[in-house]
């Protein structure tokens, strides 16, 4: 039995993105892994990505197809049907890649310590700025360092160090243990906004030890990602923010005998409805007729909503 299964999320439509992911996992200099790659009804079958790779390298692979159910869902299928004796899961998305050393770092991590839930940090290009090493973490008041090869750090209450800025967390840089394999899911119904983030608070506050490495892990892709791409002139924008804000109020309930959390998640629920009413407006000025069915849906849900649309219409007219 593998030590660890990669989980794979494939959703594409560019050749050779996939065959990239997976020529950095199979250049890992820890391979004691299988792989499970979900195809998620993709545009671009997997098939052909598969198509160079050794009879060897096929046999560590399971592709397992399903109907389109987001990145969440296809995840959650990944985890289903990993075998009882792996011990680890890492997750790789299809447009990203691992540096060698990703996998021997979280096992020499989490064999070591004893740890469940694990992230590395990341890096990429101008586009990607916003993200921070795991390095940074370092300053905070009580944060250690477990190991120094490669560099461990244990950061008292993570869970909410993450609400304040999750940018040193990437989907492409964890790895769970168990239980949380066989415990913890994604809200496969929060697909194109914030699924992640809940996963990732969820394996936080079940996690008996949380590490954090700061080597990079991964190295964000170039490459197209049907997952992602959407902008406020995009149709599914108001969607989107639609799903964040919902992902948010899930997550204010993780939190909720503690304060200063809620009114920091609070703060993030004001901003995605007036991202989603201004791009309504522009919808407007493109001559697009907005979404008044989701925005129903929306108030129903979050009375709030008809506040911000007083409030940016107020600010409209004093400018």
């Amino acid at each position: 039995m593998a030590t660890f299964t990669i989980i794979i999320p494939f959703y594409q439509r560019d050749d050779g993105i996939l065959r990239r992911a997976l020529a950095s996992a199979f250049a890992q200099s820890f391979q004691d892994f299988d792989i499970i790659v979900v195809d998620d009804q993709s545009p671009y079958a997997p098939a052909s990505e598969l198509a160079p790779l050794t009879a060897e390298e096929l046999a560590r692979i399971t592709v397992v197809s399903q109907p389109n159910a987001g990145p969440g869902g296809a995840r959650n299928t990944g985890l289903d049907h990993v075998a009882a004796g792996t011990r680890y899961v890492a997750f790789l998305d299809s447009d990203d890649i691992w540096t060698p050393d990703h996998l021997k770092n979280a096992f020499t991590a989490m064999d070591t310590l004893g740890g469940d839930c694990y992230w590395a940090s990341i890096e990429g290009g101008a586009e990607f700025d916003y993200h921070f090493g795991i390095a940074a973490l370092e300053k905070i008041d009580g944060a250690r360092r477990l190991m120094e090869t490669p560099v461990i750090l244990d950061v008292p209450d993570i869970a909410g160090v993450m609400i304040n800025d999750w940018a040193f967390l990437h989907m492409s840089c964890m790895v769970i243990g168990r239980p949380l394999i066989g415990s913890v899911r994604f809200d496969a119904a929060l697909r194109l906004a914030a699924e992640d983030v809940l996963f990732f608070c969820d394996c936080m506050l079940a996690a008996r030890q949380v590490l954090l490495c700061a080597d990079a892990g991964a190295l964000r892709g170039e490459g197209i990602n049907i997952f992602h791409g959407v902008d406020n002139t995009s149709p599914e924008y108001l969607k989107q923010q639609f799903i964040t804000w919902m992902a948010l109020d899930r997550l204010e309930s993780r939190f909720a005998s503690r304060p200063r959390e809620i009114a920091t998640i609070k703060s993030y629920k004001s901003r995605a409805r007036k991202q989603a009413l201004w791009g309504q407006v522009g919808q407007l000025k493109r001559r697009r007729r907005p979404d008044f069915g989701l925005l129903a849906r929306w108030l129903v849900q979050d009375p709030r909503l008809i506040q911000s649309a007083f409030q940016l219409a107020a600010g409209k007219l004093v400018k």
